[in-house]
Formats: C-alpha cells, structure tokens, sequence
C-alpha cells in the first residue's frame, strides 16, 4: 500500500509521520502531482491560517489536484477546514469538497477560544469510526469549525455543536489531530487506512 502525506506549509507533519511509524506503515511526503494520483490512501494534515495554506495550495495547483483524487483522502485540523467551501478566517474560499462553511465560535462569556485540548466526540454514522467508543475523547486545537450539516459523522460540542468528523464520497476529514489522539487517535487512522 501507498500511503502518501501531502507537503504544503501547514505544520505538524511530523505528527503525523510518528503516528504512521508507531502503526508499521510507510508513507512518502510530498506535493508531485504524479506521486499523490498514484497513492492509495492520502493524509492531508494541517495547522496553521486558512488564508496562507490556500494561498500555498493555489501556488502549487494542490487546490486542484486535492479534490479531483479518487482514493480515501483523510484531512485534518486545517487540512478538514480547507476541504469545506469557505473559511471565516480571513474570508477564505477553500476547495468547496464538503458544502459547509467554517465558522468562528461565538463569544461566550468564560469559555476561551481557541477551543484547546481534549473534548468527547459523539454520534457517530461512519465505518471510519468503528471501535470508537460513543464519547471518546480526543485531542483539538481551533478557533474555527464546521456546524453540524448533511457530511458530518462525528459531532463535539464546545460552546455549540460542530462537526467532529466529515465524510462526503472517498473523502474523509477530523477536526481534532488524530496524530496525537491517543489510541482512539490511532484507531480511527487505522480504519482509515484498511479502508
């Protein structure tokens, strides 16, 4: 099997190559347009600014590419919010993949955002999730999310409910950091990649 993680200027890429190794599964980072059509499954990770990272992609024809592949794709953090159709952070287009755009968390007095660190998911509706105990928790960092809508299989809730977890043809997407989630983390990269 091909696993290829796809290189563009987010970071925590080394997360997810350590996640990868911990599982026995080798992988190829980089952003050859030939290497990622040839690969069976794509991770499309990410930390960082909507803006700067589309801007990146665009630079790159990866804005293109990303949605016109048609093996299991797997975006994370940044990566799932580049996935939707439009960003509030500093009023991004992104590449439309998943019909929902990402929303800044209200206000809401004591509680801080970004929203950081370890929170359950829920309601699940994806074989992606199998083995997932209902309310498991896992790890976020963000200040923007996807509400709840028709592609989400997994749903969190801080402040107001948002999408955990998208799913929408052979593309799949979490908004917490599977790469350091622990063994539900694990698990959920592991169905992934059986997929």
């Amino acid at each position: 099997m091909k696993t290829v993680i796809i290189k563009y200027n987010a970071g925590n890429v080394q997360s997810v190559m350590y996640a990868l190794d911990r599982l026995g599964i080798s992988y190829l980072y980089t952003d050859e347009e030939e290497e990622i059509r040839s690969a069976d499954k794509v991770i499309f990770p990410g930390v960082g600014e909507a803006s700067t990272a589309m801007a990146y992609l665009k630079s790159k024809k990866l804005d293109q590419l990303i949605p016109s592949l048609t093996q299991p794709v797997l975006g994370t953090c940044v990566g799932m919010q580049l996935m939707c159709r439009y960003s509030e952070e500093n009023n991004t287009t992104c590449m439309g993949i998943f019909d929902v755009d990402v929303q800044r968390f209200p206000v809401e007095p004591g509680m801080k955002v970004p929203h950081m660190g370890w929170n359950n998911i829920f309601d699940f509706k994806d074989p992606i999730t199998a083995q997932i105990p209902t309310n498991a928790y896992v790890y976020f960092v963000h200040s923007y999310a996807a509400p709840v809508c028709a592609h989400t299989i997994a749903t969190c809730e801080y402040i107001q409910p948002f999408s955990a977890m998208l799913h929408k043809d052979n593309f799949y997407a979490a908004q917490f950091h599977c790469e350091i989630s622990g063994n539900i983390g694990e698990k959920i990269l592991q169905n992934f990649l059986n997929m």
